[in-house]
């Protein structure tokens, strides 16, 4: 037989708290499970239980994470890798180079730097450049500028270097918005924009997009940006590759700049042995 329930004025009845109720609907059996803190086989209860884990977890998050100035945790930022520096001494081993510059000069003191290598289905590109805006290779079938496949490493306003696409129109590189590079990195650094990216070995077939897997004359090319958008190179006549390039094949190429591509050429290199003979013999 259920005991009646005592009657109180409605306004009493609201002033009562929640411990009045607990006694009048709980069982002797659950009211002393809940002071004790005990379940029916002496194991603790749910709520002391809950509260344990819930101050485990509270007091292990506070301590994994650091606490504003007011008090409250907040995450603590994710580590952010450093930009691989690039390996000359693989070139020629484990992947191709292309340098431009001055001869003996390497991914950070060339003028124009380029690696290639294979990553299974993908190629893996790293371009550096002594430039404050762009830095870009494209692939050619015929050494001249104009409907080439280009992809280019940018250096924003905000101080990011971001991979895009291009495709020559005649004289003037067109973004594409379709861009097959994945994988990216870059950093504008000592005057350099240096990038790294991948992008896959084959593609469908589209007039933008090149094949890899085949061979193409590369050119090279770098210069100012404004606001994030390339201008036109640094040089007049940017250098091209003078045989066709395979990423198959792990070539370690060296070009010089025009300054010294005047002292290397035989015409050159001749005016210099007679001068020099002429000045140890004397004038008769």
């Amino acid at each position: 037989m259920i005991p009646a329930m005592p009657f109180f004025p409605i306004p009493l009845l609201l002033l009562l708290g929640p411990e009045f109720w607990v006694g009048v609907f709980s069982s002797p059996t659950d009211d002393s499970a809940l002071r004790g803190g005990h379940g029916e086989h002496g194991e603790p209860g749910h709520q002391e239980h809950h509260k344990d884990s819930y101050s485990t977890f509270a007091s292990e998050f506070l301590e994994s994470r650091y606490l504003s100035d007011d008090g409250y945790p907040f995450p603590t930022a994710p580590p952010v890798d450093p930009f691989a520096r690039i390996k000359v001494s693989d070139c020629g081993v484990t992947k191709g180079c292309v340098r431009y510059g001055k001869p003996g000069c390497d991914a950070e003191t060339c003028d124009y730097f380029l690696s290639y290598r294979r990553i299974g289905t993908d190629v893996e590109f790293e371009l550096s450049a002594d430039t404050d805006g762009w830095v870009a290779v494209g692939f050619s079938s015929d050494k001249k500028m104009g409907g080439d496949d280009v992809m280019g490493c940018v250096h924003d306003d905000n101080g990011r270097v971001r991979i895009h696409h291009f495709y020559n129109v005649g004289q003037w590189a067109k973004e594409i918005k379709r861009n097959p590079a994945r994988d990216e990195e870059g950093i504008f650094e000592n005057g350099r924009v240096t990038c790294r990216f991948k992008r896959p070995l084959y593609v469908p077939r589209e007039e933008t997009l090149v094949d890899l897997h085949l061979s193409w004359y590369y050119l090279f090319a770098w210069g100012p940006a404004i606001q994030g958008s390339i201008t036109r190179h640094d040089i007049d006549s940017p250098p091209v590759s003078d045989h066709m390039i395979s990423i198959y094949k792990y070539e370690d190429i060296f070009m010089p700049s025009t300054a010294y591509q005047t002292f290397n050429s035989p015409l050159c290199l001749l005016l210099i042995v007679a001068l020099t003979f002429y000045l140890l013999m004397g004038t008769p």
